[in-house]
């Protein structure tokens, strides 16, 4: 029983953590050990299940697996962070090579550890991501002088606002996380406009508001960012080839 001075204080809910691994005894050590450290754990055993948990459930914090059947790690960071989902993301890969750090990081993971690991190290970037945690203003995408504030959907160029359309801003933004790729506009009609099953293809609405686009993120800037590839789609970055 309380005596009147004290006060009883409901300890805090540990984070709860969702780990995307298909190896089933790599998933449940993971667990265990992560349990262990005080962490309330969902497993997830392949790429499709991983996506479906963390798009539609709350997490503290994501451990990933980069290679996957079903959906791959990468292509399941990129979709959450394009339908805003801002939980801080682990990437866990046996591709230790520059080129896939720089991949996973550009994705959207927040950290990135190699297989093997020693799993105190991973429970105390675990720690550091969640006291870090992600606001508003630490989700940002940049090239150039543009800088979209992806919580906010706020876009700048050479610090001045610029006024987008709903579809504008998520054509933009699709773009800017395939900086440096051709992007096609089946790619653009399946991604943001969500049409698959549409007999009368998208080109001509898809290269107008392209065109609206490139007039408001391009005209008086330096250099162009929005090109297009003839025959083929578009392609961002501070160069490119086509018109």
């Amino acid at each position: 029983m309380l005596e009147r001075n004290e006060i009883e204080m409901a300890e805090p809910a540990p984070a709860r953590i969702l780990v995307v691994e298909d190896e089933p005894k790599v998933a449940e050590a993971l667990g265990a050990g992560l349990r262990d450290a005080g962490f309330a754990i969902d497993v997830a055993h392949d790429g499709e299940e991983g996506f479906f948990l963390a798009a539609s459930e709350s997490f503290d914090a994501i451990v990933l697996d980069r290679v996957l059947p079903g959906r791959d790690g990468l292509s399941i960071l990129a979709a959450l962070r394009r339908k805003g989902v801002l939980v801080p993301v682990l990437v866990l890969t046996a591709l230790d090579g520059v080129d896939e750090r720089v991949a996973g990081l550009e994705a959207g993971a927040d950290d990135y550890l190699a297989k093997p690991f020693a799993f105190p190290e991973l429970v105390a970037r675990l720690k550091a991501l969640l006291r870090r945690g992600r606001g508003d203003n630490l989700l940002q995408l940049a090239v150039a002088d543009l800088r979209i504030a992806v919580a906010r959907r706020e876009v700048t160029r050479a610090d001045r606002l610029i006024e987008l359309t709903p579809r504008e801003y998520e054509l933009l933004e699709y773009l800017v996380r395939h900086r440096g790729q051709i992007v096609s506009r089946e790619m653009l009609a399946r991604d943001v406009w969500k049409e698959t099953q549409r007999g009368t293809p998208l080109d001509n609405v898809i290269d107008v508001h392209v065109t609206r686009l490139r007039k408001k993120i391009d005209q008086g800037f330096e250099p162009r960012l929005i090109h297009t590839v003839r025959g083929v789609g578009f392609l961002l970055g501070p160069q490119g080839d086509g018109a």
